[in-house]
């Protein structure tokens, strides 16, 4: 197995009710590639159905096909995280002493396999839907599909990678915070939240039951819109439900962050990948500059506020009965809600309100919201060494849109040289959800994306990318301290016109030094890539004045470089008119 199925949800509904393979044979072949990968990632599953089961199941859709049904999902395998009950199966939320067998499945679950789907097992999620990780699990860590040193993003994580990795062509997710949305950025993913009470919230665990959504995660808006065709619609027996009339969107205004409100946690490829998205969509509309603020004091409700109160309720019964069964970080978010009074909470409630109707202002100058979905991305060992901070950080951009009633469809924006994915999401108004699909298939058809990295099946070695500006240059003094560590050719490029370089006084043997300049010009370099370890001890052999810093390219892309401290340029020569150290040495030459 080395990359995902390429048949969507639509594709084998088309296929399996027009006679051209069978529900069985569908199944079959996605029971073959889900034991393959589970050499790779079995943490994705909590449960899986019988084959058995399933088979008898396909049967009996083949047999309503031979009978004259059309189904809109005829034969179409699919995930739902174990938060959402699913008959045959526990529903544990991700944690075992909370498991219990409901009597039926949740109505949007219902719904599918009403339409033909098939339930092939309930996937792996931060514990009760309390993060935007996937590490905070007793099933273990679904580990990106793409970068398995990297987190897969939550809460709805193996949701997300049964997807990525081409086992199921949908997975259902649930999102409070942004667990249907984060995951997708991570996994190049489309990730569908509804507005809320669109789709029914019936037989789902609660987070926070106010603001809790089922969401999708597919590979394209096709497949998405075909599953809110199905489980979209009031129902009457789940008190959140909301016939909600559809609103017009036509995004010809797009607002954005102010450029000083855009936190990117230090990662310049995720604000890179933001401008060229910007970019693409600054050509079919007008982009607005927006003060964010109080958007994001509305998300500093969710955890600062007291609807983790509202978390609390969820799970006061354990709480009370067995506090040590949960999670230790999901405890110590959801804890504190026990102490919050009705006072807070009714402050809190007029405070929303506030910003709300600041929403509704908003929607008068805007049509749709263009956001990150997150500022960067986190190993798994930097989640685990530090998971509440770093958590909060990939909610920066999410928090907010289900308190203030928002619709939500996250969608690819490339990908960062480590293979993990970046995304935007297009935000509009409750009842906008037709739209916003629209609209991202707009997007995605226009922004002319790279292909989708090979699926991570073995563990890739962390690489660094260098570039190298004189004495390390093929064919010059310095090249072998490179060839010897196996450092591997990217190719010659050009810097951003933002350089002045020099050729350093008495230094042997010569070397040039490159200096940022806002009046400087474009310099030549060659970039390598080297294994972590090869890297860190290159750089360890760097002498001063000179140093390894970050080097912007020409297209606007950071790599690591040789940089050099303000002494290098004493009694320099200013050669950046040259354009390359080999120009210079050539120059020397005659």
């Amino acid at each position: 197995m080395s990359q995902p199925e390429s048949k969507g949800s639509a594709q084998i509904s088309a296929a399996v009710n027009g006679g051209e393979t069978t529900a069985l044979a569908v199944l079959d072949e996605t029971l073959a590639r889900i034991e393959a990968y589970d050499a790779v990632q079995p943490q994705i599953w909590i449960s899986r159905a019988p084959a058995e089961r399933l088979r008898a199941q396909a049967k009996a859709i083949d047999a309503r096909l031979a009978a004259g049904d059309t189904l809109p999902l005829a034969g179409v395998p699919f995930a739902v995280k174990d938060n959402i009950d699913v008959d045959g199966f526990e529903t544990t939320a991700g944690c075992p002493a909370f498991a219990y067998t409901p009597d039926h499945s949740a109505h949007v679950v219902a719904q599918l396999e009403a339409a033909g789907a098939l339930c092939v097992g309930k996937t792996n999620l931060d514990q009760f839907a309390t993060g935007l990780v996937g590490t905070r699990s007793p099933f273990g860590i679904p580990a990106n599909a793409y970068n398995r040193a990297y987190v897969s993003g939550g809460s709805s994580s193996g949701s997300a990678i049964a997807v990525a990795a081409g086992l199921v062509p949908f997975a259902l997710g649930t999102d409070t915070a942004g667990s249907g949305r984060v995951p997708a950025a991570f996994n190049h993913l489309i990730g569908y939240k509804p507005s809320k009470g669109r789709w029914s919230t019936r037989g789902l665990v609660p987070a926070c039951r106010t603001l809790d959504c089922i969401s999708v995660f597919t590979h394209d808006t096709t497949d998405a819109r075909l599953v809110d065709g199905v489980v979209a619609g009031f129902d009457p027996k789940d008190p959140y439900s909301r016939a909600l009339p559809e609103r017009l969107l036509e995004p010809h205004r797009i607002g954005v962050p102010m450029p000083g409100q855009r936190n990117w946690f230090g990662d310049a490829a995720s604000q890179r990948l933001y401008e060229k998205a910007l970019a693409v969509l600054a050509e079919r509309a007008t982009l607005i500059e927006l003060d964010i603020g109080y958007l994001q004091e509305a998300a500093a409700l969710l955890y600062n506020g007291p609807w983790v109160a509202e978390r609390t309720a969820a799970l006061r019964d354990l709480l009370e009965r067995d506090p040590d069964a949960i999670d230790p970080t999901v405890r110590k978010v959801v804890e504190p809600g026990a102490e919050i009074s009705a006072v807070a909470a009714f402050e809190g409630q007029y405070r929303l309100a506030a910003l709300q109707r600041e929403a509704e202002t908003m929607w008068e100058r805007v049509d749709m919201l263009a956001f990150p979905t997150t500022g960067t991305i986190y190993r798994i060992a930097e989640l685990l060494a530090e998971p509440v901070a770093l958590n909060s950080n990939l909610g920066f951009y999410t928090n907010f849109v289900n308190l203030l009633d928002m619709a939500a469809v996250a969608v690819p924006a490339g990908q960062r040289d480590n293979g993990t994915g970046f995304g935007i999401t297009l935000i509009g108004p409750a009842g906008s959800d037709s739209g916003l699909l629209e609209a991202a298939e707009d997007y995605c058809a226009a922004a002319g994306l790279p292909a989708t990295p090979a699926l991570d099946l073995e563990g890739k070695m962390e690489t660094v990318k260098l570039a190298v500006v004189g004495a390390h240059l093929k064919d010059m003094p310095l090249h072998w301290q490179l060839t010897s560590r196996h450092a591997t050719f990217v190719g010659s490029f050009q810097t951003a016109a933002t350089y002045r370089l020099y050729a350093m006084a008495d230094s042997i043997p010569p070397k040039p030094a490159l200096v940022h300049s806002d009046d400087g010009g474009a310099i030549a370099v060659e970039v390598y890539e080297l294994d972590m370890g090869a890297f860190g001890s290159f750089v360890s052999e760097v002498p001063a004045p000179l140093a390894i810093g970050t080097v912007t390219l020409e297209d606007g892309s950071t790599v690591k470089g040789f940089v050099a401290e303000p002494r290098a340029t004493v009694g320099a020569e200013d050669i950046t008119a040259l354009g390359g150290w080999r120009t210079y040495i050539a120059r020397e030459a005659e």
